[in-house]
């Protein structure tokens, strides 16, 4: 069975028994032929289940990294947390690291996570979003999903937990933390990122400066 044929409702019922990401959902039954027990089974196997469950732990060690490009043209610094020294030194957790650097600088997310951006920001774009809609003759209930819809698009591009994975589009950046936090068996929490590049307009964006999950 192909993942295009695994149906979306199978997907949330994995994920509300695992508490795994989405794509590792569809994953798990994509390999188990659609078979939610298998599946389940899979996830647990691989130790992908109740990641989520991990993330409440405190999370205080970690490192803070940087990433300049070869030009010299855009710089990142990012802190992320671990709960132990010992996983802050691991050979894979520094290349996750590493990865985050490099997907911060090529897809200039503005935010971590959607409860960083401010309210004004999101009522903006609902407005824009209504006023491209209003000559379409749609229920009001049809066109403020569309509008969610698109709310949702525009995390994906300003949210970094919420963009597609520069290395694999088909994993979001947060589904990448949570199969970290399954493989390392530790809280992992992308904490707060700045990201510079040579010329940029300070004021034409929100600052990511104070981007801080």
């Amino acid at each position: 069975m192909s993942a295009t044929e695994i149906n979306p409702a199978l997907v949330k019922t994995l994920r509300e028994k695992t508490n795994a990401g989405m794509m590792d959902c569809k994953r798990a039954l994509t390999e188990t032929s659609g078979d939610i027990d298998k599946a389940e089974e899979l996830l647990r196997k691989k130790g992908i289940a109740g990641a989520e469950k991990r993330a409440a732990r405190a999370a205080k060690e970690g490192v803070i990294a940087s990433y300049i490009h070869l030009q010299g043209k855009v710089g990142v610094l990012v802190e992320i947390n671990c709960e132990t020294d010992f996983v802050a030194k691991n050979d894979n957790f520094r290349e996750f690291v590493k990865d985050i650097t490099l997907h911060i600088a090529a897809a200039h997310p503005y935010f971590v996570s959607r409860d960083q951006v401010p309210s004004t920001n999101l009522d903006k774009e609902r407005d824009i979003y209504r006023a491209q809609m209003q000559n379409q003759n749609k229920p009001a209930n049809i066109l403020e999903k569309i509008v969610d819809g698109k709310i949702d698009k525009y995390f994906s591009t300003i949210c970094l937990l919420d963009q597609a994975f520069i290395k694999n589009p088909d994993q979001t950046v947060g589904d990448l933390v949570k199969s970290k936090i399954a493989e390392l068996g530790e809280n992992i929490i992308i904490r707060r990122f700045t990201r510079y590049m040579v010329g940029e307009d300070l004021g034409a964006e929100p600052a990511v400066e104070t981007s801080e999950a």
